[in-house]
C-alpha cells in the first residue's frame, strides 16, 4: 500500500515510518522540519519538505497515497493557549485540507494522531474508555477533538475509513528533551548529564506512559486492518506517578540524584489514564513493552546507560 505519513521526521512519526516500511508498504514522508529531523526518516521512504497547512496537494498528485497517517501537528499546549489561532490553523485547517485532498486523489484510509488526556480533561473514571465525556481544557485538546469530528463527517458523507488513535503519554527513543517534551525525555537528558531533575508540585500526579514502538505498531495495524471507523485509546491502562517514574529511571541508570521539587503547574491534570481494551478487541493491538523495559531503551538512547 502507498502510505503518506505527515510529520514522519518527528518523534512518533519516524517510528511509524519504520514500521510501515517493515511491513512492505511504500512510504512517503512530508514534514516541514520545524521540529522533526530529516536524518530520522528511515532509508527507503520518499521525503517531501512541506507544510500541512497548504494541504500538501503536490505530494498527493505525485505520490497518490492509498492511505494517510497524519502526525504533523502543533503539539505545544502552552502555545495553543497563547496562540489559539495558530493552533487551529495547523491542527484544524491543516487536517481539513488534507482530508479534501484525500477526496480529490481517491485516498480511502486516514489514521489520525489524536490525544487521550487532552480530549478527556479531568477524568471521572480511571482508566477512561472512549465513551468518557470529552472535556478538553486547552485549544490543543479542542483542535484534536475537532479533527475527530471532521473525520466522522468525511466517513459518513464520503466513505473515508479512519482511525483516530488517542495516545496516552508516548515516550521512547528520539523524543526531544527540549521545549514542550515528555517528562521521560527531560528526565533522561538530565540523568545523562548527571544533573538532578525538577519535579513540578508534589510529584504525585499520574500519567499513562506508552512506549513509542507500541504506538507505531498501532498505526500499522490501523492502516492494514478492517476495524470500524472511530476513536481508539492507545495506552496501557496503568497509572504511574511522576515520583515513581523518576525513581525507576534513577534505578535503571544507576544514579543517586534526588529530585528537586518546584511549584506545580496551574491547571495541570492530577490524574490521566486511558483504557486500551477497545483497541485490543478491534485493532488487535495491546501494549507489549512494560515500563521498565521501555525506560531502559530510552535511557540507552540518551546515553544514560
Amino acid at each position: 500500500m502507498r502510505v503518506l505519513v505527515t510529520g514522519g521526521a518527528g518523534f512518533i512519526g519516524s517510528h511509524v515510518v519504520e514500521g510501515l516500511l517493515g511491513g512492505g508498504h511504500e512510504v512517503a514522508v512530508v514534514d516541514d522540519l520545524s521540529s522533526g529531523k530529516q536524518e530520522s526518516v528511515a532509508e527507503g521512504a520518499e521525503f517531501f519538505r512541506g507544510d500541512v497547512r497548504d494541504g500538501c496537494g503536490e505530494v498527493f498528485r505525485e505520490f497518490r497515497p492509498e492511505a494517510v497517517v497524519h502526525h504533523a501537528a502543533q503539539i505545544d499546549v502552552r502555545r495553543s493557549v497563547a496562540e489559539p489561532d495558530f493552533d487551529a490553523e495547523v491542527n484544524v485547517l491543516g487536517t481539513l485540507r488534507l482530508l479534501e485532498n484525500c477526496l480529490k486523489s481517491g485516498t480511502k484510509r486516514f489514521v489520525f494522531a489524536s490525544t487521550g488526556g487532552a480530549i478527556y480533561g479531568e477524568q471521572d473514571l480511571f482508566p477512561a474508555d472512549e465513551g468518557h465525556p470529552q472535556r478538553p481544557i486547552s485549544p490543543y485538546g479542542v483542535s484534536k477533538l475537532t479533527g475527530e469530528k471532521y473525520l466522522h463527517y468525511y466517513a459518513v458523507q464520503h466513505g473515508l475509513r479512519y482511525a483516530a488513535l488517542r495516545y496516552a503519554n508516548v515516550y521512547g527513543p528520539r523524543q526531544d528533551p527540549h521545549g514542550e517534551a515528555g517528562v521521560v525525555a527531560i528526565f533522561c537528558g538530565r540523568l545523562a548529564r548527571g544533573e538532578r531533575a525538577t519535579i513540578n508540585g508534589d510529584g504525585e500526579q499520574t500519567r499513562d506512559y506508552v512506549y513509542v514502538g507500541d504506538v507505531a505498531r498501532a498505526n500499522v495495524l490501523a492502516v492494514e486492518g478492517d476495524a470500524p471507523s472511530g476513536a481508539y485509546n492507545i495506552g496501557t491502562g496503568r497509572e504511574t506517578s511522576v515520583n515513581e517514574l523518576y525513581r525507576l529511571l534513577c534505578e535503571k541508570a544507576g544514579r543517586d540524584l534526588p529530585p528537586r521539587h518546584g511549584p506545580g503547574k496551574p491547571g495541570e491534570q492530577l490524574r490521566s489514564c486511558i483504557d486500551p481494551a477497545l483497541a485490543g478487541r478491534t485493532l488487535g493491538w495491546r501494549p507489549e513493552t512494560d515500563l521498565a523495559s521501555g525506560l531502559k531503551e530510552t535511557l540507552r538512547y540518551f546515553g544514560a546507560l
